[in-house]
């Protein structure tokens, strides 16, 4: 295949995950609440444009980052046995020059905001490079995983001037906390091939225990949303966005209750539905 052509053109493409965008909205979602709150409702439309440009191309080089660190994995795990890297499409340097691209137009972007926002960035982006790489020394890759999609949030109030106050952090443990409820839930739906391979995860650390601990950190990201709706004083739209919320997530209960690998990878998908409920609530408060 030549550099250009549909085919190869395509392979990217799917090296970066970007014909399954489930990432992007869920790394998007989070950093959107930020920015409601950091702009109280109204933040700068080209502030959003280059936020939402760089949630894509950071979550794209993640996805990059993570194929070129299991590329010598994905083969022998059911779900990723067709990935580019897997399948000899494309080779490993090829990965990381397109890394290394994406890498420096997220720099192009964030060069557009301060300073701290800068050094933030190099934050996120050192963590989003590690965090394939967990998977081989901790059994708590997920926690890594919500670190790095929760940088975006920090990013956000600081690049509107804000600094990072309460509220900032209380989102960020949030994310992190339901972050490492629907990466698990990832989780569950490869733990039996994992396990073959030896690649760790809090599905296989929790092991029976799994629903419950997922059913846990529920309950804590609950309480963490609820924590800042007190703090920030939000009205009763938020209070509704929460409860559905919480129908939400015990009907993500519900789908991994047999462990069925599908329904796992489902519940994973279904967070979708929890990101965008809560973003309207936020946004809805402060508009109305």
């Amino acid at each position: 295949m030549r550099w250009f052509s549909p085919d190869r053109l395509h392979a990217y493409w799917r090296l970066m995950r970007a014909d399954r965008p489930i990432g992007t909205y869920l790394l998007a979602w989070p950093t959107l609440m930020a920015l409601l709150i950091a702009g109280s409702g109204e933040p700068s439309l080209r502030v959003v444009v280059l936020f939402m440009i760089g949630v894509f191309i950071m979550r794209s080089a993640g996805c990059v980052i993570n194929d070129f660190a299991d590329r010598k994995i994905d083969g022998h795990v059911t779900r990723t046995q067709l990935r580019p890297l897997a399948t000899g499409e494309l080779v490993a340097w090829q990965a990381l020059l397109l890394f290394v691209l994406l890498l420096t137009i997220a720099l192009f972007i964030v060069l557009q905001f301060n300073q701290q926002t800068l050094w933030l960035s190099l934050g996120a982006v050192a963590v989003a490079t590690l965090y394939p790489f967990c998977k081989r020394f901790t059994q708590l890759p997920q926690l890594v995983l919500g670190i790095a999609f929760s940088f975006g949030i920090l990013m956000a109030f600081t690049a509107l001037d804000q600094g990072l106050p309460i509220a900032a952090w209380i989102l960020f443990v949030t994310n992190v906390v339901w972050t490492t409820a629907y990466d698990t839930e990832y989780a569950m739906a490869d733990r039996s091939d994992d396990v073959k391979i030896g690649v760790k995860s809090t599905a296989i650390l929790f092991g029976g225990y799994d629903r419950a601990m997922i059913a846990l950190l529920q309950l804590l990201t609950l309480a963490g949303f609820a924590g800042l709706g007190w703090h920030l004083q939000f009205g009763w739209i938020f209070w509704l966005s929460l409860i559905i919320v919480a129908i939400l997530f015990a009907w993500q209960q519900k789908m991994i209750w047999w462990r069925e690998p599908p329904r796992c990878f489902a519940a994973f998908l279904h967070n979708n539905h929890v990101g965008y409920v809560l973003t309207l609530g936020i946004a809805i408060d402060y508009w109305f």
